[in-house]
């Protein structure tokens, strides 16, 4: 359980207060409304080198401009451009995205899980061309895409956007602070919340725990109704400050969960590995709520575990 010295308590319902209890809800057949103005997403370069073989590597961090939950990724096969002085060179390897995840608005990452579940790799985000020079006037041009607003499995392309991240190599920024880039009111949420899931389940975070590979989350469901149901959350992500999404990505409604009987509670657990040493992250969660295969989202502070 939680201990009030370890988690300080400011509870905020970004749509709905309820007297009795303060739950975080999207009502049945509510979409989420964007908690800001878009301007897509901003891509800022941390470092630009010059490879071993001649070429040029640019690092950079992803940041979410859009205003609400986004998910985004370069256009497939198709390179970036790299333009000095008037000449453009194509740059085959584009490693830019979220991995899959959907990042909180306001957020901002450098690198998440890629490679496979079975042999997952850290996936640093970054542009390398194999030839070409850095000037004082050099951009870099890359093609990309994203969607916004809650994981719906039947509409995974809803509110899809197709844009291009136009990136000045002479800006390289070396001191970002991560994951919060603009913070954003009542967003981040205390881990003791309990929030409302499908068929007016309970969902809430029992206990949090350090484990050999990083930290493994215990989660409660409490079912007041007459029949028996599922709630999905997938394998919850943690975004550290180092600026890493740890957690390989699954779409959230293929992970298997135990079903909570009517009138009864359920329990289960979920891992995600981190580093030792990362001390403060937060987890982004989707919760199954209003209809099955529609995720709400949610951040839940973890700073100072």
């Amino acid at each position: 359980m939680f201990r009030a010295s370890k988690w300080p308590v400011f509870l905020v319902a970004l749509l709905l207060f309820s007297e009795a209890c303060a739950y975080i809800v999207l009502p049945e057949g509510l979409e989420s409304e964007s908690l800001g103005d878009s301007t897509g997403w901003m891509a800022i370069p941390t470092s630009v080198m010059e490879t071993d073989a001649g070429g040029v590597r640019i690092d950079l961090t992803l940041r979410n401009d859009t205003g609400d939950w986004s998910a985004m990724n370069a256009t497939e096969g198709v390179p970036a451009t790299l333009r000095t002085e008037g000449q453009s060179t194509e740059c085959e390897q584009v490693f830019v995205g979220t991995g899959g995840h959907r990042l909180a608005p306001g957020f901002q990452m450098r690198g998440y899980i890629g490679g496979t579940k079975a042999e997952p790799i850290l996936q640093q985000i970054f542009v390398e061309c194999a030839e070409g020079a850095i000037g004082p006037d050099s951009t870099l041009s890359i093609d990309y895409s994203y969607v916004t607003g809650q994981y719906n499995y039947y509409e995974q392309d809803k509110n899809l956007v197709e844009g291009t991240l136009e990136v000045a190599l002479s800006e390289v920024v070396g001191d970002l602070t991560y994951p919060v880039a603009l913070p954003i009111e009542g967003l981040i949420q205390d881990p003791s919340i309990p929030m409302l899931a499908i068929n007016k389940a309970e969902l809430t975070l029992r206990d949090i725990q350090r484990t050999e590979d990083g930290l493994e989350f215990t989660w409660q469901t409490s079912n007041p109704g007459d029949y028996p149901t599922y709630v999905h959350i997938g394998n919850p992500p943690v975004i550290g400050a180092d600026g890493i999404l740890y957690g390989y990505y699954e779409t959230p409604d293929i992970v298997s969960v135990p079903i909570t009987p009517a009138g009864e509670t359920a329990e289960w657990t979920t891992t995600v590995s981190v580093p030792a040493e990362l001390q403060d992250s937060h987890i982004l969660l989707s919760v199954e709520t209003g209809k099955a295969r529609l995720f709400a989202n949610y951040v839940i502070d973890l700073t100072g575990l």
